[in-house]
């Protein structure tokens, strides 16, 4: 894909269902709340019925009686999203959080693994084996880490906005920002705007979350935040109240 293009992704039964759950605190919804939910998206009840059961044989779903929740998977996808939708932070003390891998004879999937993992923390890779960021996350680091990789607190010469740049694609995390939101801004049908939000929420996962002093100018994170907290106040009108979370 290139910068500026919008990520969108077919909208199945299963991708409806997981985005209003994911959407949802509790993470769970009765069958027949979910009936109604699915309708304005095309959705029709056999299908919907059909998607759930094959959910819980893969695992994505539990059931207790006709209520549908989460599996645990897919409550700790649920955290990542809302941590990339309301991204905790701190001031910037100037400080940048650095973990150099020291494990040796690791096979190729258990380093992908790992470069997944500090991927999520929003960590990046300066090179080989040295991942850094501005400590301005209000997270800790899992101590699993430990095992693999020594955590240390630096003070880089390199310029920060200079640094962050060769860090981040942060000019292309910009220009599908906006891309993004003008796709959202002129969709009107509701399958549209789902596939669209979709997007959105996949792209928030992505976003560094920077100090200010380390962004770009006009940086579009806080508009594709907000668009996407009008999108949830919207779904309140589709979902049950006592369902739909912030």
């Amino acid at each position: 894909m290139q910068p500026g293009e919008v990520d969108l992704r077919p909208l199945s039964a299963r991708s409806v269902v997981l985005s209003l759950l994911l959407g949802a605190h509790p993470a769970e919804m009765p069958v027949k709340d979910l009936v109604r939910a699915v309708e304005s998206f095309g959705v029709g009840g056999s299908t919907l019925r059909a998607a759930l059961s094959r959910m819980v044989t893969a695992g994505d779903l539990r059931r207790a009686d006709a209520v549908y929740g989460l599996s645990d998977r897919l409550l700790a996808r649920q955290r990542r999203q809302d941590d990339a939708v309301h991204p905790r932070t701190r001031a910037w003390s100037g400080d940048w959080e650095m973990v150099v891998i020291t494990a040796t004879g690791r096979g190729a999937s258990e380093r992908a693994e790992l470069r997944a993992r500090l991927t999520v923390l929003r960590l990046a890779e300066l090179r080989e084996g040295v991942w850094l960021r501005p400590a301005n996350l209000l997270r800790a680091l899992p101590d699993d880490l430990d095992t693999v990789a020594q955590r240390y607190t630096a003070r880089p010469d390199r310029p920060g906005p200079e640094l962050a740049a060769a860090l981040w694609p942060l000019g292309g995390w910009a220009a599908e920002s906006r891309a993004l939101l003008a796709h959202v801004a002129g969709a009107d049908r509701p399958a549209d705007r789902l596939t669209g939000f979709a997007a959105v929420v996949r792209h928030l996962l992505t976003d560094p979350v920077l100090p200010p002093g380390l962004l770009p100018p006009h940086w579009p994170g806080a508009e594709l935040r907000a668009a996407y907290a009008d999108y949830q106040r919207e779904l309140a009108d589709t979902v049950p109240q006592d369902h739909l979370g912030a």
